[in-house]
């Protein structure tokens, strides 16, 4: 998760990319009238939420749990805590923004969050489940050289999640400003507190139950808030559209691909980002060693892929209900001077990713909007969560216990290090949301699902499925992909030209995955044909008894009793 764009004008490209995928940018806000509903139903889920981290705490005695829940939840469990951990708030209100603003193209971003989710249930789960043990690093160093693949696949890892986790913690601000009514670095400060909380003390348990509780409200909500926009129209789709045409400033053209990224380059290099990215983010990996088989982990990720698509579902509904009940009704609208008139696209209060909020005031008053508002800020809460645990697992398990400790180093050691990686992980998110408040943010988190799909997809994918792969294959590859996601990135519209102020962009896309992953990929390949070395021999040779156990499970790990 998870996952908004800056809301004023075109929020597209990388920046609608971006928001869309984790994190809000909601540019320039004004501080709003405290929502006293939304803050007693945001301390309400808090205190709860607090209350299970107090009873996982009590239950976390082993690395086992603290890292994987024991392997004990349940495929359907585990279904809800990755819906939870992918829906964001981003994707709840960025995606009916987009819908509203150019109609039934906001599906491309939808449609590209879902894909991705066939490709983790045939390539990756089961044998992600059958060889690894806590991260998905204990999968890619399986046969190759622990050093050098943890050190790669942690630095991955630690690269996501800290783009993401740093546009996660500016959204939250932003967010809890605009609704709350409260300071930025107060919402700041909670947030990462609150995360510190859950992680620290409560581990892969309480975080799990987060996300649960999280993907139990944010469904609710939305599928409440979808049914009403289609009982005003009598449940007729047909009815919703036809109004939606006839209300919107764009007509007809709301009902046609293409107003959102018309070049057919970018558009397959965003869906390459979004459908590999998520193969590749650690904090939904390590989802699948809560599970206790391999079996568990594929039903896991079927439930939670239909859960997925059936919130994508409402989200297009939620867009169009906007166009056809909120554009008419001035109340939600900056007037201009003469006090009537206004822009029903660009003059909405909030921006356009406030569509979902106002709607929820629209169907459903005061209190539901309350609800709707504390879930959003709940929903940055349960992701924010996950991040944190993964950076804190590829500290303590993949650098300190393997590559520095080299094994030598006991459970309570390593459990204690990764709470203490989580303060500070912590405490570096809330100083950098702070210090990035009035930034643009929107391009790190399309850096952050572009390292995941050029660096840690195409280790894992390689280590796993071809024979002929090896350690410094691997490693340059992991490097050369790492590299050109960030270089690409940074070279593009988003940083070059409206970050640091150049005329023009050096790479013409804003989604580098269509060109940095296959050029990982490649890298893996030529290196490793080319690497004729005693150990690459042993590794080539170890694939078999890998091929066995990834798909049999035979010594895989098993859930712990409790």
């Amino acid at each position: 998760m998870i996952r908004f764009v800056s809301l004023l004008g075109a929020g597209l490209g990388l920046g609608a990319t971006s928001a869309l995928a984790a994190g809000p940018d909601l540019g320039q806000v004004q501080q709003q009238a405290t929502n006293w509903p939304a803050v007693a139903m945001f301390f309400f889920f808090v205190i709860f939420t607090l209350g299970i981290t107090y009873r996982a705490a009590k239950g976390s005695k082993s690395a086992a749990d603290f890292y994987a829940a024991g392997g004990g939840i349940s495929a359907r469990t585990n279904a809800l805590a990755i819906a939870g951990d992918y829906m964001s708030a981003a994707s709840f209100l960025g995606i009916s923004g987009l819908v509203y603003s150019s109609g039934f193209d906001g599906l491309i971003y939808s449609t590209g969050f879902l894909v991705g989710w066939p490709i983790v249930l045939f390539l990756i789960a089961e044998r992600l489940r059958n060889l690894g043990k806590f991260t998905f690093a204990d999968v890619a160093s399986f046969r190759l050289d622990q050093t050098s693949i943890r050190i790669i696949s942690a630095t991955g890892t630690l690269v996501v999640v800290a783009f993401y986790l740093i546009a996660q913690m500016v959204g939250a601000g932003k967010l809890i400003q605009l609704l709350f009514g409260l300071p930025y670095l107060y919402a700041v400060v909670i947030v990462g507190a609150l995360m510190i909380i859950y992680v620290a003390f409560g581990g892969m348990k309480a975080t799990t139950w987060v996300q649960v509780i999280k993907a139990c409200l944010l469904l609710g909500g939305a599928s409440f808030m979808a049914g009403a926009v289609l009982y005003h129209y009598g449940f007729s789709p047909e009815r919703l559209f036809a109004a939606a045409v006839q209300t919107h400033p764009k007509g007809d053209a709301i009902m046609a691909p293409g107003g959102l990224v018309s070049n057919p380059i970018d558009s397959i290099s965003l869906g390459v980002g979004l459908m590999f990215g998520t193969a590749g983010l650690p904090h939904i990996l390590m989802r699948f060693f809560t599970v206790s088989d391999a079996q568990a982990a594929r039903k896991s990720v079927f439930y939670a892929t239909g859960l997925i698509g059936y919130f994508y579902i409402l989200t297009f509904i939620i867009g169009f209900g906007g166009i056809a009940l909120l554009m008419s009704d001035p109340s939600y609208f900056k007037l201009g001077a003469d006090g009537t008139t206004y822009d029903k696209i660009k003059d909405m209060i909030g921006g356009t990713n406030m569509v979902a909020v106002n709607l929820a005031n629209a169907v459903g008053g005061p209190y539901f909007l309350g609800f709707i508002s504390a879930v959003a800020f709940a929903t940055i809460l349960a992701v924010v969560a996950g991040l944190t645990l993964a950076g804190a697992s590829a500290i303590s398990h993949d650098l300190y216990a393997q590559v520095f400790a080299r094994g030598r180093t006991t459970e309570k050691a390593e459990v204690n290090l990764s709470k203490a990686s989580a303060v500070g992980i912590g405490i570096v998110a809330i100083y950098l949301g702070y210090v990035f408040e009035n930034q643009n943010v929107a391009f790190m988190v399309g850096l952050a699902f572009s390292v995941a799909a050029s660096c840690n997809f195409p280790v894992l994918a390689m280590s796993i499925l071809w024979r002929g792969t090896t350690t410094w294959g691997a490693l340059i590859g992991g490097l050369v992909g790492l590299i050109a996601a960030v270089v690409m990135v940074v070279l593009s519209d988003a940083v070059w030209v409206k970050t640091f102020g150049h005329p023009t962009a050096l790479f013409p896309y804003a989604n580098p995955a269509l060109f940095s992953m296959p050029l990982a990929f490649v890298t893996i390949w030529g290196v490793s044909l080319l690497d004729r070395t005693r150990r690459a021999n042993r590794e080539r040779a170890a694939f078999d008894a890998q091929y066995v156990r990834s798909e049999t499970g035979i010594g895989a790990s098993t859930a712990h009793a409790h």
